[in-house]
């Protein structure tokens, strides 16, 4: 009687199963309406006992958009060579790779709970609603571009194609010759 083989850790056979990929966008909207959706019914249910809602997280988001936004124009031009820049460190591009991704999660979640509570917020007819609906409608600003500007960071670290990798090989292309 033989034992049934666990799967490779990777997802599966092949070198191409471990790699990152970029961010999917299905991904991020999953996030977004599963964070609206916890959102709506917090806020359903527990609103009266809410406080006013603080601008502080809306700024601590923009504030990080307008970071990732300088490390994207920064590392691009850093990969593409552009005179006057010093050369890429490679480790550097590495973590701004995973904090754009981080961050780009990060912000859909805040986009769809921000969503949420803009949304309730807008049919409910109190005066502490209509109070609350500016820092909601600010923090759903300031988390959709923090998600657009960590999706542009993370496409600014990807190394540029060059024209001869898309060459075949001398030695390929003519068999039996070594």
């Amino acid at each position: 009687m033989t034992q049934a083989k666990s799967p490779p850790p990777g997802g599966g056979p092949g070198p191409d199963r471990s790699r990152m990929g970029p961010t999917r966008i299905s991904t991020l909207v999953v996030a977004a309406l599963a964070a609206a959706a916890v959102a709506w019914l917090l806020i359903s249910s527990f609103y009266r006992g809410f406080p006013k809602l603080p601008w502080l997280p809306v700024a601590a988001l923009a504030a990080l958009a307008v970071l990732e936004a300088y490390a994207a124009i920064n590392t691009r031009g850093r990969i593409d060579r552009k005179p006057g820049r010093d050369p890429v460190n490679p480790l550097m591009v590495a973590r701004f790779v995973v904090l754009a991704k981080a961050s780009a999660l990060a912000g859909a979640i805040f986009a769809g709970f921000y969503a949420g509570l803009s949304g309730w917020l807008f049919i409910e007819p109190t005066r502490a609603a209509s109070e609350d609906r500016p820092a909601a409608g600010g923090g759903l600003l300031a988390s959709l571009a923090l998600v657009g500007v960590a999706l542009w960071l993370e496409r600014s670290c990807r190394v540029p194609e060059r024209p001869d990798d898309h060459e075949p090989d001398q030695r390929e292309s003519r068999p039996g010759q070594r």
